[in-house]
Order: structure tokens, then sequence, then C-alpha cells
């Protein structure tokens, strides 16, 4: 027996089993190794191991893996000081890096990493670590301004980065590739990465040349292409789509059911002109309702691996961006032959719902069909008719004016059903940006979600809830949008977190209920604690994504969910009508199964990635354009609300939802402590608190509209409330004034100090990303109309 042999199988063990402990017998007996001889080689080599520090004694004396040996992998998150932390476990919290040890990794690099300090039992002081290896390289190109300087070393010249990520790092541009002239906005591959030798710096070849530094609009397609969204067709997918006819042909009403005869209406927004679903209510004799949802058949036209299919499935979804829209499909089918228009025949997928007055579906078809809208209806016209009982309107539409009053009856059951369910309904705003003729941002108008915009969401939902139940009992593959019950650890910290408002929940964290966090939110409604108490909730809340499992939609409390409706935005939306087409035709059987079970969970993965991309990308614009409008409004004072609270500062949030930062460093009448349980700033002396959801004046002293920073400063700060939050201790330490980092703490340690605007995976209000937002158009928590 070899001692390195018995040593590698000792490490193998324990690494297999990081978090389990062994005896020297336990050790013994797995790698059967017995015998007094053995028992002595085992002991001999655990203790060089633990010499070594590859292995460590627990208080028990039992042997185990030293968590300082273990590579882990996870995403790097940079801050543009030069530390970062490392995302790496749903369960562990993100390990600090500090600047020497990122091995020069850009923010969101995938990287292998070592645990060099364990966090510290009883502090806020996360665990410590090492990048090892950058495993993938999240950037792949930049986006700038080309320039000359006299600091090119050598280079062709220089791109000026404005990314908040890199606005640290010099890019190079070689002259191997395209020269473009100073001014003009180009993309650039990289073939240098930041190293050892140049932390600092990038080298790439510059690609294309999308326009210059003085046109409008070229502040979003920056965003567009920084974010490598497909930013025009190629010429085969134009040829494609142009070849589609404009009209329904006879041979294609062959197998559809014909609807023409029914009230068909479209509700949408003024200004859309892809309108993919319509829908029409009437009263059963029975004292049931009808609910059709008839939504554009975007299938037929988009055939399974066509260009056009090939370049939908690469996008994943439109893009909407203040002043423009970056379309899944060519503006042909999009607003074309794909969209419902009035007074024209065209193909869609339906599915017609019988639903009782307690607003259970209790019959339902869903089945390709043809229709012709009766009108094309608008928010504000049917709010106008069943809100405002606006006479003009009324007139206008009378026919269809009863039609509409049944589909508000049944709008309020739906709702009612999904409440009662436990469905979480956070209230939310959702600005809209006004921008001139050359794009620059000039107006922020807050959009209000009147009955009829949430009338047709409950419509939507019902259906797509309908679609995803039916294909789930029928054992079919299929795509569901799915968000999943919230972790029980970060379930467990939020109740903890409760407790300092005297809300003790009920229940086990680990099988928690929506109707558990329904019933915490209406606790709070209307008290001053409501906006924290919901902030904290957002954070401990999934993701939603799409998987090709049943997996339910937590925010909703549906136990069945898929995307149906959408289908002109949505890639998996024209894939659920695809396979719909295809179960018809062919039935749920062994060679059904077999054609789809091997590609839906490429399809849930990467149009879940290209959802997560053009998210940011609308956020990112908004953000920006935010700054742009309050870039003309410096040195003015607004009303406005705290939205996050953090050691550096706190985020504000305006009536016009633009946020900012009012830096810790700004607040110099008092040295502020940051009393995390109740997630506040207190001033030591004045004991001046400021907290989630508080009411503040604050004025606009700078913007930075290339990083969306907007700077704000807290006007009368002696009208501020006190409060006794501080702990007590029995003497205060003299420590230095504040460095601009909250105090003598070692700078932005905690990962939500790691990002000083954004959040550290954030979008700058301390919310998670894509959860509990309508903003442009996605809803992930609460399954949003389209």
């Amino acid at each position: 027996m070899q001692d390195n042999n018995l040593k590698n199988q000792i490490i193998d063990l324990l690494q297999k089993n990081p978090d389990k402990s062994y005896s020297v017998e336990d050790i013994s007996d797995a790698l059967k190794y017995h015998g007094a001889a053995a028992f002595k080689l085992i002991v001999q080599e655990m203790a060089a191991l633990e010499r070594d520090k590859q292995s460590i004694v627990t208080d028990t004396g039992r042997f185990q893996l030293n968590p300082a040996t273990r590579v882990l992998t996870g995403i790097f998150h940079g801050n543009d000081k030069g530390f970062g932390f490392i995302a790496y476990s749903d369960e562990e919290p993100d390990a600090y890096i500090a600047p020497d040890n990122t091995l020069s990794a850009l923010n969101g690099d995938e990287v292998e990493m070592e645990i060099v300090r364990r966090a510290t039992p009883g502090s806020d002081k996360g665990p410590e670590g090492k990048v090892l290896k950058i495993t993938a390289h999240h950037y792949d190109h930049v986006v700038g301004e080309f320039q000359k300087t006299d600091d090119d070393n050598g280079y062709y010249g220089q791109i000026r980065l404005t990314d908040k990520k890199l606005k640290r790092f010099k890019f190079y541009v070689s002259d191997n590739g395209l020269k473009p002239t100073p001014g003009e906005v180009v993309t650039a591959d990289i073939t240098e990465y930041p190293n050892a030798q140049h932390p600092l710096a990038m080298v790439g070849i510059a690609k294309q040349v999308i326009g210059s530094v003085d046109d409008p609009g070229i502040d979003i397609l920056q965003i567009v292409y920084a974010h490598d969204i497909p930013a025009e067709f190629p010429e085969d997918v134009l040829q494609e789509a142009d070849a589609i006819p404009d009209h329904v042909t006879e041979e294609e009403l062959v197998g559809r059911e014909d609807i023409t005869d029914q009230n068909l209406v479209t509700i949408d927004g003024e200004s859309s002109k892809d309108l993919d679903d319509a829908v029409t209510v009437w009263k059963l004799d029975n004292g049931n309702y009808h609910l059709g949802v008839h939504i554009a058949d975007v299938s037929h036209y988009v055939k399974e691996g066509s260009q056009l299919d090939q370049e939908a499935f690469k996008r994943g979804t439109s893009v909407y961006l203040t002043d423009r829209v970056i379309p899944m499909l060519p503006r042909r089918l999009s607003n074309g032959i794909c969209s419902l228009n009035e007074g024209v025949l065209r193909l869609c997928m339906s599915c017609e719902m019988e639903i009782d007055p307690e607003g259970n579906v209790i019959s339902h078809r869903i089945h390709p069909s043809v229709m012709k809208s009766k009108a094309r209806m608008t928010y504000t016209a049917v709010n106008q008719i069943l809100e405002s009982h606006d006479e003009k309107t009324r007139n206008e539409y009378e026919e269809l004016v009863p039609m509409f009053e049944t589909m508000g009856e049944l709008h309020k059951i739906l709702y009612k059903h999904r409440k009662r369910r436990g469905a979480i309904d956070f209230d939310d705003h959702e600005a809209e940006i006004i921008v001139d003729e050359n794009g620059h941002a000039i107006d922020i108008k807050l959009r209000t979600r009147g009955l009829a915009e949430r009338m047709i969401e409950s419509f939507m939902l019902a259906a797509n809830e309908t679609v995803a139940e039916h294909y789930d009992h029928a054992k079919a593959p299929f795509i569901y949008r799915v968000h999943e019950t919230p972790d029980g650890e970060r379930i467990k910290s939020f109740f903890e977190f409760l407790t300092a408002f005297g809300i003790n929940v009920k229940g086990d964290p680990a099988h928690l209920s929506p109707k558990t966090m329904q019933g915490i939110l209406k606790q709070v409604a209307g008290k001053p604690e409501e906006a924290v108490v919901s902030v904290m909730m957002l954070r401990s809340l999934k993701q939603a994504r799409y998987a090709d499992q049943s997996l339910g939609h937590f925010g909703l409390g549906a136990e069945f969910y898929t995307h149906f409706t959408s289908p002109i935005r949505r890639y998996p939306d024209t894939m659920v009508h695809r396979m719909i087409h295809y179960y018809e035709d062919n039935g749920v059987n062994k060679e059904s199964k077999k054609k789809f079970a091997g590609i839906l969970d490429e399809i849930a993965t990467q149009t879940s990635e290209n959802e997560r991309r053009a998210i940011d990308a609308e956020r990112d614009t908004d953000a920006m354009k935010k700054a742009e409008y309050m870039a003309d409004h410096v040195g003015e004072e607004f009303e406005a609300t705290i939205s996050s609270v953090m050691k550096f500062g706190m985020f504000i949030e305006l009536e016009n939802t633009v946020e900012g930062l009012v830096h810790i460093s700004r607040m110099q009448d008092d040295y502020y402590e940051y009393v995390e349980q109740y997630l506040a700033l207190v001033g030591r002396n004045t004991k001046r608190t400021y907290r989630i959801g508080q009411t503040v004046k604050v004025k606009v002293i700078n913007v930075d509209k290339e990083q969306s920073a907007v700077d704000f400063d807290i006007v009368n700060p002696e009208e501020t409330p006190t409060s006794d939050l501080l702990p007590k201790r029995a003497s205060r330490p003299r420590g230095p004034r504040r460095d601009g980092n909250g105090g003598s703490h070692r700078p932005n340690q905690s990962r939500s100090n790691g990002q000083q605007r954004s959040g550290q995976r954030g979008n700058g209000s301390g919310r998670p990303n894509n959860v509990g937002r309508s903003n442009n158009r996605n809803n992930s928590n609460q399954g949003h109309r389209k």
C-alpha cells in the first residue's frame, strides 16, 4: 500500500463529501482499508493533511475537508474600486474578493475560486475568496466612441467606455481591423483582457461603425449593441418574410373554426401596432361566463427551422426601449399579417373557457380558428366606458358596451379567485419617458393601470393557466413559465426581519404558501413599514423563468402556468402554439413526445437568458434617459421617498420614479450608523433616522448621464424624525469621520455595498431584477399580460 495512493484516496473522499466529517474508523470503512497497519497509515496521512491545511479537525475530533481548499464556481460581480463579490451558492452569502485576488476578472465573468477566510459567526462579515481561474468571459465586445489621444501606447486609438462596469479600464484599438475616425461610435471585439501586465487595459479590433457620437438616438443604440441585441434583420430573413402573403388565403382556412361572427375586439395601448390578442365575453344561460381569448397564430407563418424561426429564437423577445421597439419578427409580420387588425381576416389560436361565478374554469377548448376583429379598442376608450361612463365614447361603441360591462364583471370574479388562492399583488408604478424629435428626454409620466388594463391581464392569465394545465394533464412535452417557491433560508431571514415590526408569521419557511406572503402585505398595507416590508419580500423571491417542467407560479398562486398570449413578441409563446398544432394533428404519443422532449430544455434556457438580456437593456435605457431628464433639473428640489438604505447611503425615489443616491459622505449633520436589523441610518448624536418608505425633501446636486447616476442632498435634515434604533453600548468608539464607505468598515464589504448605484445584482433600488416589476412589459412575479 503506497502512501501517496492512500493520501489521494482520502482527499478524494473528503472532496466528494465536503460537508461531512469522519472519524479514522469511518475513513477506514469507506476506503476498505482494515487492520492495525492500515489504521496507523490513515492516522499519519490525516495528520499530514491537517498540517498541509487540506483538512481540519472539528470540535468533536473528526476530520473534514478544509473549506479553504474547496474550488467553487460562481459569477464575479465587480466594483469600480477594484474589489468584487462572487455569487457561488443560493445558501451562502457572496464571497468578498479583495483587489489583489480578482485575477483581473471583469464583472459578470464565470470564475473558479477558493475561500481564503470563512464568514465570521455573529458578524456581518461574509466569507472572503480568491479567484483561481476565469472559465468564461462575460464581455466579448465593447461599444463606445473612438478617439485618438496622446496616450494610445502605439495602438491605432482608443474607445471611450461608458459601461459603468468598465469605466475604469482603457480600451486600445489595434490597427488590424476597421480604422474608424474620431467621433464615430464603434463596436470592437476584445482580443486581450486585463491581466497582471496591464490590469486596467484591454485591446481589441474595431468591427463596425454604428453612427456618430452626435447622432440623435445614438445613446440608446450603444446600449443595444452593448447587450448584443440584434438591431437589424438579415436580408434572407426579410426576404422570407416578404414572401408571405399579406392576407389570409382560402387554403389556410381549411381545418379552422370560423369565429368571424363573434364580437371579438382587441384592447391595447394607443401606440400599439402588434395586436396579438383579441377577446370576447358573454353570459351563458346557466349563469356562467364564456371567455374567448384568441391569439395571433404566429407559428403558422414562422415555420419550424425556417430563417424566420432561427432569427426569432436568436432574439427571443421584442425589446422596448423608450422611443423604439426592436421586434422579434420583421414588421411585415408583427404589424401586418400576424397583427389582429380591425376588419380583416386573421388566423389565430383560440382558448375558449366556461367560467363559473366563483372564477373556476369548468370546461375549455383549445383550437385553431379564423377571426375578424370588430373594433380596435384602446385602454383609454374602454376605461372611459367602464370607469368614467363617458357618454360620447359609450355612444360611439354602443353595440359593444354591454359586452364590456360583462367583461368588467368577469374580471372582478377572476381577480377575487386569484386573491383567494394567495396571488401576491405588489403595488407598482411604471413610468413613460417622453422624448423630443432628437430623442432627448423632456418629461416622465406615470402610467396608470385602469380597469381595462387589469381586465385584459385577468383574461390573459386565465388563458395561460388553462393551456398549461391542459398539456400538463395530457403529459405532453411543453414549455412552462415557472416561478418557484422561495428558498427556505431566505424566507426564514425575511420572517426574522419582520419581527422588528412586531409581525410574527406562523408557518414553515421551507413549505411556504403564497397566501402567507399575501397576508403579510395585508398586515402592513397603509402603514409606514409597508414599503420596507414589500422590498424585503421581493428580495426573498426567486426569479421567474421558462422551463420544460410544470413547477407552478408562486407569485400568482397558480399550479400551472405558461406563456401562450404573446407569440408576436415572445418566442416561448410561438413555440407553445407550434406544439399545440402538432399535438392536434398527431396526438400525444411516443413519437410526438420524442420530437419535442429533447429540445425544450435548451429553448427554455436560451429564451430565459434572452429575456434577461432584454430586461437589462430596457432598464439601462430607462435609467440613462431618466438621468438625461434630471440633468435639466440640477439645483431643483423635490418631494421624494427613501427606496433603499445601505451602509453607504440611501437611494431616493421621486414621484416620477427617478431614483438617485444620497451618499453618506454628504450627510454632514451627524455621524450616521447603519442599523441592519431595521435597514436604517441613524445619527449617533441627533438620533435622526432614515428608513425605507420615509418621505424626504431632496435637492438634485449632480447628474452623470453616461453612468445613469443622479445625486441628491437632503434638504432641511433638522426636520428628520428621530428614533432609539441604535444598539445600546457601554461606550462608543471615537472612530474616524466616515470615509464615504460607511465609517471604518472595510470599503463596501457587504454584498449590498458592492455597487454604489445599481445594487450588487439588483436594479438600483435594492430590488432583485425582474421580480415584482411590470417595467417595460415584463412582470415575472405577476405574470403580466403579454
